[in-house]
């Protein structure tokens, strides 16, 4: 281990770890386009682009000047009262690439805040129509949101790793997510009962990721959509996770040709180099909070809201989409990975395969103890996955190339293999 390794080791906390069994970390030197270097040597292939996010690759050139050159200039300033290039491009920038009627930004640090952002201005757009009793929220079971306390009510508060917190949170609706018609009608019947009381629904669109990489058809994204506008609740889209060609188009909402109310994107936004989240919505939303009484407005605003250096990497990551065929490269990769995982759907202890866009997904029935042994496994192989909850799942940067997407899935059939 290095110096700072060592120094540090007794003092880290570790994301959805339980420190006591925690294995040792691997001690990553560097990285570049798929692959992680690691101290000892050995490279890995990155079967997941650090939790989805790294779009273009490791050490892209583009987005590192740009954020070098931002560095140089201005690396950040506060929103309230000042104004920057970076943000205000940014901006601009992202109402012409989300669905038409999107038109106002609001940025925050993260994923999980730009759905608390969210969710604040569904409750206060009712409030300022004098309607305060719209103020719970739909959401489904498997979804997830983020982890902190307003994402948190969102989840399924009698399963999962959030229901500890259960007497603690608001008190929301969590359904099932309908996947035939006679579930949709059911589903409208519940919202009919609660929508006086209910402000809005969010969803991931068309794949629900930590909660199992569940799909859903882009046809029942839509019903469920105008299930919400039948009913006057907020459509709120959750895009941290699917958006930027993840399932194959822009944004998930394309599918299904569809203007959610406010859409949440993350992640993938700086190409994976820094966070930065946003919250975009309707003009109809926006006015609602116009007014000449400061109790009207969105009394919200993180400190680094619209980070300039964040934004000089997300304009880059903007450029990168825009100069490259994104959806081409998608349609590849899906080709790939429904072809090579194909081969594993008849092995012991897979229940099924499904791939959408560059989302390859083996369902397992393996116990979480099995699953954290695979990590190794994968590791082994040279492989960089993190399966969890019986899910083998592959959502590699886009720039893979064909042959280090057959080695990852090559690499899971013969550990599976083995299990035969």
């Amino acid at each position: 281990m290095t110096d700072f390794i060592i120094q540090g080791k007794n003092n880290i906390w570790l994301p959805y770890t339980q420190m006591q069994i925690a294995p040792k970390q691997l001690e990553v030197a560097s990285a570049d386009g798929v692959r992680i270097k690691l101290k000892d040597g050995r490279e890995l292939i990155d079967g997941i682009a650090s939790w989805w996010s790294v779009a273009h690759g490791y050490n892209n050139s583009h987005i590192i000047s740009a954020i070098k050159n931002q560095a140089e200039i201005l690396p950040h300033v506060m929103m309230a009262g000042l104004a920057n290039d970076q943000t205000y491009k940014l901006a601009n920038r992202l109402v012409k690439i989300v669905p038409v009627g999107l038109n106002k930004v609001f940025f925050s640090d993260s994923g999980s805040t730009a759905v608390e952002v969210a969710m604040k201005m569904a409750l206060q757009f009712f409030i300022n129509k004098k309607n305060p009793k719209k103020n719970k929220f739909i959401s489904f079971k498997n979804s997830y949101h983020g982890d902190t306390a307003g994402c948190m009510s969102l989840a399924d508060l009698t399963d999962g790793m959030h229901k500890k917190f259960a007497n603690v949170l608001a008190k929301n609706y969590s359904v099932n997510l309908p996947q035939n018609k006679e579930e949709l009608i059911e589903f409208e019947d519940f919202v009919k009962s609660v929508h006086q009381n209910t402000a809005a629904i969010i969803i991931e669109p068309l794949v629900q990721c930590a909660g199992g990489m569940k799909f859903h058809s882009p046809e029942m994204l839509k019903a469920i959509y105008e299930i919400a506008k039948k009913y006057n609740l907020l459509f709120i889209a959750d895009e941290c996770a699917v958006g930027f060609y993840r399932t194959g188009k822009y944004f998930a909402c394309n599918h299904a040709e569809i203007t959610p109310d406010m859409m949440i994107i993350g992640k993938a936004l700086t190409g994976g180099f820094i966070t930065l989240a946003a919250t975009i919505v309707s003009d109809e939303i926006y006015n609602q909070f116009l007014s000449n009484d400061l109790d009207n407005a969105l009394m919200h605003g993180p400190t680094f809201m619209g980070n300039p250096l964040a934004c000089a990497a997300a304009n880059a990551s903007l450029d990168l989409f825009e100069q490259n065929n994104y959806e081409e490269k998608v349609s590849k990769i899906a080709g790939i990975l429904s072809q090579k995982l194909e081969k594993c759907r008849n092995l012991n202890h897979v229940k099924d395969i499904r791939v959408l866009g560059a989302i390859g997904v083996i369902e397992t029935d393996f116990n979480w103890q099995k699953m954290f042994s695979l990590r190794e496994e994968f590791v082994r192989k040279s492989i960089w996955l993190r399966p969890f909850g019986g899910i083998i799942y592959i959502m590699p940067p886009l720039i893979i190339e064909k042959d280090d997407v057959i080695k990852v899935t090559e690499a899971i059939y013969e550990i599976l293999k083995e299990d035969n």
